[in-house]
């Protein structure tokens, strides 16, 4: 491909991230080739990523693949691609719910999934992982509607809700098989109910938890024990070695501020999250529900029904989550998200002699072994 062949994208907010979904059809099918363009569409590696269509973080540096499903349980097929901003890296070792927001409308304006006359279903599944979602949406009159009364935190304005559904997983909600673990001298819940997420309270790192991202991307310390307890905790958790990883992820727990059940500040796994991710938020809410884990005497479960409200730095997030109590398996997860659509056309990446090589990924494409 050279640098004047397009390629159809269409450029989405999904939830609080925002990316670049494209028909698998319309990449290469070689992994390597398609990470290659990828890099050169978004404008990686650079942290201004001044000659692509991605926003100089990793929120705004996303790619969605999206094609029909073999799969006779699902509609399509999603993968998840995190580009680097400033290193040639692309990635598919975590999924990202955000982003899956915008997978089902996506699917209906590309033909992949018929339209209902007042609202669709798609059936997804996450390649990523191997695990399952269903968007639900508006398509009022056959078309889908981007409009709505629907506001979350961290976006401005409102749009149409879509809402997600999470069946039961297969894997243990407790990768480690213990309510608690202790790691490098801290006590932490693994947790994962699909988003791999250690809960530590923040005070136990001697910091609030209500600290500014930018606060605590700033503190050398607390960047250093968080190094330490992800490293350790992805080994436990059979992840393996997750030095260049992005999962799992650390979430601080601190008590709620604002009416919900706690406070969180998110790394992703060295930047801290100006929100939450939806999956991220997903094990958050799961794993406050299991007795005698870390959240417990942080968190202020509600007292009545599954919702849970999961505070972040530009808002709050909802999670409506049930644990059995007695076996520690989430029977349902939903969350209720928006997504937008920003363009859609023809991106034209930059020269492919100008371009770095693409680092290469460990564990390799669909590494669903990794996440």
């Amino acid at each position: 491909m050279t640098g004047s062949d397009g390629v159809r994208c269409m450029l989405m907010r999904g939830g609080t991230s925002k990316g670049g979904y494209f028909l698998a059809g319309d990449l290469p099918a070689d992994p390597a080739a398609r990470d290659a363009l990828l890099l050169r569409i978004m404008g990686s590696p650079d942290p201004r990523q001044i000659d692509g269509l991605g926003g100089a973080h990793p929120l705004t540096s996303k790619v969605a693949v999206v094609s029909r499903s073999a799969d006779p349980d699902a509609d399509v097929d999603y993968l998840f691609l995190q580009v680097a901003v400033d290193t040639p890296e692309v990635t598919d070792r975590q999924n990202c719910g955000n982003i899956l927001a915008g997978v089902g409308p996506f699917a209906v304006e590309r033909g992949l999934v018929a339209a209902g006359d007042d609202e669709t279903s798609v059936r997804i599944r996450m390649l990523n992982t191997g695990e399952r979602a269903v968007a639900t949406f508006p398509t009022p009159g056959g078309r889908v509607d981007h409009t709505g009364t629907v506001g979350i935190s961290g976006v401005p304005g409102t749009a149409a809700p879509v809402v997600i559904g999470f069946p039961q997983g297969a894997g243990p909600l407790l990768p480690t098989g213990n309510v608690r673990d202790t790691i490098a001298g801290t006590e932490v819940t693994c947790v994962d109910n699909g988003m791999p997420v250690v809960l530590v309270p923040a005070a136990a790192l001697k910091v609030t938890g209500y600290e500014t991202p930018k606060e605590l991307e700033e503190d050398a310390g607390l960047a250093d024990r968080l190094k330490e307890i992800r490293l350790a905790a992805g080994r436990l958790m059979g992840l393996g070695d997750v030095e260049g990883a992005t999962v799992p992820k650390l979430t601080l727990l601190a008590p709620p501020r604002h009416g919900g059940a706690v406070t969180t500040r998110t790394f992703i796994p060295v930047r801290c999250h100006t929100s939450i991710g939806v999956l991220g938020a997903a094990s958050v809410a799961a794993g406050l529900r299991v007795a005698g884990a870390v959240g417990e005497g942080i968190a202020r479960l509600p007292g009545v029904g599954d919702r849970v409200r999961v505070e972040h730095p530009t808002g709050f997030l909802e999670v409506d989550v049930h644990v059995d109590p007695g076996s520690a398996v989430v029977r349902r997860t939903a969350v209720v998200r928006t997504a937008r659509k920003i363009f859609d056309g023809t991106v034209f990446p930059r020269s492919a002699e100008t371009a770095p090589i693409p680092a290469q990924r460990p564990g390799g494409t669909h590494d669903s072994a990794a996440r």
